[in-house]
């Protein structure tokens, strides 16, 4: 997979009034280079509209798109790969099902995280790092200690996720994340693109550093 640094899922609960290929062009422009749909309410047919609409956003822009969970519409709409929980489907019958797409795998103790990399995963999540209300039945905050963790314990990227803000990534990434997903700090602020340039910038200077 191409490499990454900032990572955006949708929400559209947090941009009310506001249409979801519109904000996510918006966090394109303003420099995520992956994007992943996660829609778990709306009905299947819904979520394939929503999935096939931002495949041809994120083909005009080159940017990978990830489908949460939905194996056949990640296959259906073409996208990039799936994204799968640790409640989903095991990760070697999806390999099976999408061939040499991308497979994330959100982790959320390092046993986890060194099972997804031995089974072959792409790339895992990280998180929560902190407390979100993003998802329903979420677990408790990993903390900035299991990004410790899996920086010196995971050779195949990870990407840090869970409450990540503006405030606080610097936080995150000095415990050793170079890559950052964000959700509501993204798709709920009014500057979406200004917020995603502000996030890239702080991952610039982080990667900086750890030149010097």
């Amino acid at each position: 997979m191409k490499d990454f640094r900032l990572y955006a899922i949708t929400g559209e609960q947090f941009h009310p009034g506001r249409d979801m290929l519109d904000v996510m062009e918006q966090a394109i422009l303003g420099g995520v280079d992956i994007i992943q749909l996660r829609d778990k309410k709306s009905p299947k047919a819904e979520v394939l509209a929503k999935a096939k609409a931002l495949r041809k956003l994120t083909s005009r822009y080159d940017v990978t798109f990830i489908v949460n969970d939905y194996v056949d519409i990640a296959l259906e709409a073409d996208a990039d790969g799936i994204h799968l929980g640790q409640g989903d489907m095991p990760l070697t019958e999806a390999r099976r099902l999408v061939g040499s797409k991308i497979i994330g795998i959100s982790t959320h103790a390092i046993e986890e995280a060194l099972l997804a990399e031995s089974q072959g995963a792409d790339y895992i999540g990280v998180g929560p790092v902190y407390r979100t209300a993003t998802k329903e039945d979420v677990v408790d905050p990993v903390t900035e200690a299991y990004v410790r963790e899996v920086a010196h314990a995971i050779q195949i990227p990870f990407v840090a996720i869970g409450g990540i803000k503006l405030h606080n990534v610097d936080q995150v990434l000095m415990a050793g994340a170079t890559r950052i997903c964000a959700v509501s700090e993204i798709v709920g602020s009014s500057n979406v693109k200004g917020t995603c340039e502000a996030f890239i910038s702080k991952l610039e200077a982080n990667s900086a550093k750890r030149r010097e």
